[in-house]
């Protein structure tokens, strides 16, 4: 599994799954595409439109595996709780804390932990990601046009430095306590070498990519010049705020 912060993952994840045996991995848990995942897999539903987890689940695992079966999903920290009270309510009573619980439903479990030095450039990333819903740039396609103009908040870049804070902490504990490894990233070393990157992931995951088969980028980074204006605002608004009163 991908412990991932939101922006920047989908570059590691495109090219883990262009590794051919590493799993497909998406955010197949998040609660906001539970709904449009359902509808493309076909599950059963109920009569009131709901479905059991149990089948979603197994429509998750046939949907993020690859054919060596190795599953992979992206997860963020506020999905965590979200997929664990799932799998609780699938087997109500048995024994086990997390790690016992995702690995009856998964299999043998690892994690690879993303994490963003830069959490003013993760914010900044994030912020315009939401207010224009661009928030991938295919390398086979253009970019997409956004649906609204970015503007710049130093409150909401603010509210979302302090966000991305608390889960890189929460993470950081909750690996702690149950006991996980997970393979350290930094985006910016990704960011700079993506394929070795890629490859020593796959070396931690003890995967070998097919011969005649290459490792090659599905999305392009989408910070740009006005990325950086926005960091430098951010950091010379906050220099403001926090300078001796007069």
């Amino acid at each position: 599994m991908c412990a991932t912060p939101r922006t920047g993952s989908t570059l590691l994840c495109g090219l883990l799954a262009c590794a051919g045996v590493a799993g497909h991995p998406q955010s197949y848990f998040r609660r906001q595409g539970l709904q449009e995942y359902a509808a493309e897999w076909g599950v059963p539903r109920s009569s009131d439109g709901g479905f059991a987890y149990a089948d979603y689940l197994q429509a998750a695992l046939a949907a993020g595996r690859t054919e060596n079966g190795v599953f992979a999903a992206r997860i963020m920290w506020e999905t965590l709780e979200e997929v664990l009270g799932g799998l609780r309510a699938m087997s109500p009573g048995l024994p086990g804390g997390a790690v016992s619980l995702l690995e009856r439903a998964l299999g043998h479990t690892r994690f690879v932990y993303l994490r963003r030095e830069d959490v003013v450039a993760q914010a900044v990333s994030l912020l315009r990601a939401e207010q224009t819903n661009v928030w991938h740039d295919p390398v086979q396609a253009t970019r997409p046009e956004p649906e609204h103009e970015a503007q710049f908040d130093f409150d909401e870049v603010h509210r979302r430095v302090q966000v991305i804070n608390q889960h890189n902490a929460a993470w950081q504990e909750w690996f702690s306590s149950a006991g996980i490894e997970p393979f350290p990233v930094r985006y910016e070393e990704l960011a700079v070498d993506p394929v070795g990157t890629s490859r020593r992931i796959l070396d931690f995951l003890d995967l070998e990519v097919p011969s005649g088969r290459e490792l090659a980028m599905q999305h392009r980074r989408l910070a740009d010049e006005l990325s950086g204006q926005w960091i430098a605002r951010y950091h010379s608004e906050q220099h403001r705020r926090s300078g001796p009163s007069r």
